[in-house]
């Protein structure tokens, strides 16, 4: 729990502790400020974060602020404080043209956030323009990009917007909905952007994602033996961010899942990275399981297709006996569950006075909104 209090005049009361480290024999002190508590209008604000800040820092300039915004973003437009509130929630998904698995996890997802907020419009937009352009040809459904949603919200009037990121990690797509916030912020009298399903490591006495998200995971593995495996495909991405799936690694080594490996389609590792650590480990039977939103063209193609370079045909070649399982994260409830306490965060900063006490929420998977 994160507590920040706002002034009338919108600046920050902020609250920091002190903490002591032995690092050989010398005495370090870290001065720790939410980043929550930056100073309203004169930089973007975000919860739910936390960063060490030297003390001989004595005036944090907004370049310093802003390169520091790390979490769920805030923004309030000083101009138009004087527009009535009228809130809306636009979810962004790079999408699929898998017609069945985007009703079943992309829009099903978007139910879910529908039923926590029954009385507020929900908006989906699609961040692929190929896909929006197949979906338009081939089943006259006609999905806006983030940039065509919010001009039309703004037609229509409203003010205030959580953006929501249906992405897995803080990678390029995820980039995509930040500069989406950061071109049409002034547009609106306020603007939120959550963050990934997956964002906070438990660093900095920040929640950890990662397990939450392979917990939440976990219950549609099947029942290992010692030599069975499952082999989790991601996407991978030339992003930074791929660093994420060396962490998925090693948290899956701390829930005791020591035969659950991670690879990706695109990054790094991938699955000619994992054959000889499988070999190693004297395996002999492979689940492989998508972990992305939906189960689409690299899960039915890449991941589990016929041809003989997909990851099933390239495994089986290596004498392995495999079972694909094709279903998307969003076919989970636990996972959706997830992605809309995300979203809620969001919504939270969002409806929030700052000029009253706000105090930022962590939930827990038994809670509802």
């Amino acid at each position: 729990w994160y507590f920040i209090a706002f002034l009338p005049d919108r600046k920050a009361i902020i609250f920091v502790y002190f903490k002591e480290d032995i690092m050989k024999n010398n005495w370090q002190k870290k001065l720790t400020i939410s980043l929550a508590c930056v100073t309203f209008l004169t930089a973007t604000s975000t919860s739910y974060a936390s960063y060490n800040l030297n003390p001989e820092v004595k005036t944090a300039t907004t370049a310093l602020k802003n390169a520091t915004a790390i979490g769920v973003k805030t923004f309030e437009n000083k101009d138009l404080q004087n527009l009535e509130n009228k809130d809306a929630i636009v979810v962004m998904s790079f999408g699929t043209t898998y017609t069945a698995s985007r009703k079943a996890t992309i829009e099903q997802t978007v139910a879910d956030l529908k039923s926590a907020h029954p009385n507020t419009k929900v908006v989906l937009a699609f961040t692929s323009h190929i896909i929006i352009d197949r979906i338009k040809e081939n089943e006259k459904i006609a999905f806006p990009t983030p940039e065509e949603a919010l001009a039309q919200l703004k037609a229509e009037g409203y003010s205030r917007i959580a953006l929501t990121s249906l992405n897995l990690i803080p990678g390029m797509e995820y980039a995509y909905n930040e500069e989406i916030f950061e071109l049409y912020k002034n547009q609106f009298k306020k603007m939120t952007l959550g963050t990934s399903l997956i964002y906070w490591m438990g660093q900095e006495n920040q929640r950890d994602d990662v397990s939450e998200v392979l917990t939440a995971l976990k219950t549609e593995f099947p029942k290992l033996g010692k030599k069975d495996a499952v082999l989790l495909m991601d996407h991978g991405t030339p992003h930074p961010a791929n660093a994420y799936y060396s962490v998925m690694q090693e948290r899956l080594k701390e829930l005791n899942l020591n035969n659950v490996y991670i690879y990706t389609v695109e990054g790094w590792p991938n699955i000619e990275t994992i054959i000889p650590k499988l070999k190693q480990q004297g395996v002999k039977n492979i689940t492989l399981i998508p972990m992305m939103m939906v189960a689409g063209d690299h899960a039915n193609n890449d991941m589990a297709g016929a041809e003989p370079t997909s990851h099933k045909s390239i495994l089986e070649q290596e004498g392995f006996t495999v079972t694909p399982y094709i279903h998307g994260l969003g076919e989970n409830p636990n996972i959706r569950k997830i992605f809309v306490e995300r979203a809620n965060e969001a919504w939270d900063a969002l409806v929030s006075d700052t000029n009253n006490n706000y105090i930022s929420k962590k939930y827990s998977p038994d809670n509802t909104f």
